[in-house]
């Protein structure tokens, strides 16, 4: 059969019975929540959650994960009545409140699992499994989402891929919450392969204590030089913010999307680097992982640029081994920064306790990111330019004054256009969250790779990395028609990492045992 047969439309929903005696268990404690029988309270939208409920702004969250079985949707619904089910997030729907003004909020209802799980009736030897989940998730973005019930989707695709035996795909609308908190809600429904009563383990955030006397007198000085340099990087981020709002553009690259690119169907396509090549970079340049998945990004869209710039040029002389790139390309990303007290991936249940300092929800700023799109002899180069852009941003409040602060003085409507402008003069986005350090399991089955990404933004290329266990997933979501060829894009991502690496072990910072 061909991957595409049988796949007209995300609206014929084809779905397998689900065990009834489950169904009726779910359906009934839904309805005792929506009948009040239970102490869920309705809670207003926050200002980040209206902001995404605009019509201007409608932006989903999509995870692929793939699993190393095929689902056995009975022992999956057994797993999702004992974890998503009993989210209150998953569970209610926004109504608007005519007695308080048109306040939004969220209130609890039942939920109807035909609409919410979704299982096609496939051919499990269809020529090309990978061809049909790229063909099924690009559907699905043609189809918005009804906001009328609880806005998540949760897709059973029982269809073997080069990478796994069946996928699922999970979508939900981003103002149910963000990144993180959506993480923090599938990690909470994983279990360790080796213990399935235990959670997964997320790998720690290191932080390094300077000694007390390390300073002497001179700490005084330098908590002042400290304290002018994040405010000259504020200053400095936000007037340029405020000037990309208003007329600095990115350049016109062959990755740049059109105006209107927010609104047109996504292509996913993911490739899984390896985890240990990455934290070898790390150890041997003394950065972080971010700092070389920034790095292993620079380098990826160069040599990308540099061969469409080759394939677009008229006097026939240019190679892909030659510079083919415009001097002084203005590129940027839009990069997502999670503003909560605590960084990284946050267990669910203290997310959802009341007076947490790190809630569920949206909590997210957006730093403007430069990218220096070059050719350099060393590869090494594009670590330590990432390294320094990085470090310079850290010393900024730019994620907190562009968004949460704009929030809370200008409104959802006002920021939304803004936000909007600036982030359409950008390129594209990139994203990084951290995962699982060892095997696990989602709705009782192995999971062989994580995939997050995100589609409804200005931007025709968004890309997301994942880690899990020892391999770092690379997510790419295009428009193809700006970027036509992602599987080729990925591949360069992985070349770079191959370049980068090789470089680090022929200058000798590798260390014996790295």
């Amino acid at each position: 059969m061909d991957s595409n047969q049988g796949l007209s439309s995300v609206g014929l929903r084809k779905r397998t019975l689900k065990p009834l005696e489950l169904r009726r268990t779910v359906e009934r404690e839904c309805a005792k929540t929506a009948n009040g029988e239970t102490t869920a309270e309705e809670e207003p939208l926050t200002p980040a959650a209206r902001l995404f409920q605009l019509p201007s702004i409608n932006l989903c969250i999509i995870v692929a994960m793939g699993l190393k079985t095929e689902i056995n949707i009975g022992e999956g619904i057994k797993w999702l009545e004992q974890t998503l089910f009993k989210h209150p997030r998953f569970t209610s729907k926004v109504v608007v409140d005519d007695k308080k003004g048109g306040e939004k909020r969220w209130v609890q209802t039942a939920i109807d699992l035909d609409y919410h799980i979704i299982t096609p009736d496939l051919d499990p030897n269809m020529n090309s499994g990978d061809q049909f989940v790229e063909d099924y998730m690009l559907d699905i973005t043609k189809t918005p989402m009804d906001l009328s019930r609880p806005p998540w989707e949760l897709h059973v695709l029982n269809v073997k891929t080069s990478d796994a035996n069946s996928v699922v795909v999970f979508r939900i609308h981003h103002s149910a919450g963000d990144g993180a908190s959506l993480m923090s809600f599938l990690l909470a429904c994983t279990r360790q392969l080796s213990n399935p009563e235990a959670l997964p383990t997320l790998p720690t955030m290191k932080k390094r204590m300077a000694s007390s006397g390390s300073w002497g007198n001179w700490s005084f000085f330098f908590a002042i030089w400290w304290i002018f340099r994040l405010m000259w990087n504020t200053f400095v981020d936000v007037v340029l913010f405020v000037a990309t709002i208003l007329f600095l553009k990115d350049s016109q690259t062959p990755i740049k999307g059109p105006p209107g690119v927010g609104r047109t169907p996504r292509r996913f396509v993911h490739l899984t680097l390896s985890l240990d090549d990455i934290k070898l970079v790390k150890n041997a340049m003394n950065m972080t992982i971010n700092d070389v998945l920034l790095g292993i990004t620079q380098a990826g869209l160069s040599r990308y640029l540099n061969r469409r710039y080759c394939e677009d040029a008229k006097d026939g002389g240019a190679t892909e081994k030659t510079d083919n790139l415009p001097k002084n390309i203005r590129l940027r990303s839009t990069v997502v920064f999670n503003l909560r007290p605590s960084a990284g991936i946050q267990d669910l249940a203290d997310m959802m306790e009341k007076g947490s300092k790190v809630k569920w929800g949206n909590a997210v700023g957006y730093v403007l990111l430069p990218f220096n799109i070059s050719l350099p002899n060393n590869p090494l180069d594009y670590i330590h330019q990432a390294k320094a852009i990085i470090d310079r941003k850290k010393s900024s409040l730019e994620a907190i004054c562009t968004l949460g602060l704009a929030l809370k003085t200008l409104g959802a409507k006002i920021t939304a256009a803004l936000s909007l402008r600036a982030v359409s003069n950008t390129t594209c986005l990139f994203s990084n969250l951290v995962g699982p350090k060892e095997e696990v399991s989602f709705l009782g089955h192995p999971v062989a790779y994580i995939a997050p990404s995100i589609y409804g933004l200005p931007h025709a290329l968004t890309i997301h990395f994942q880690s899990y266990v020892n391999k770092m997933t690379i997510c790419v979501a295009v428009d193809e028609g700006v970027v036509p060829d992602p599987h080729r894009l990925c591949d360069d991502f992985g070349e770079s990492l191959k370049l980068i690496k090789n470089a680090a072990i022929e200058r000798g910072l590798v260390k014996n045992g790295a």
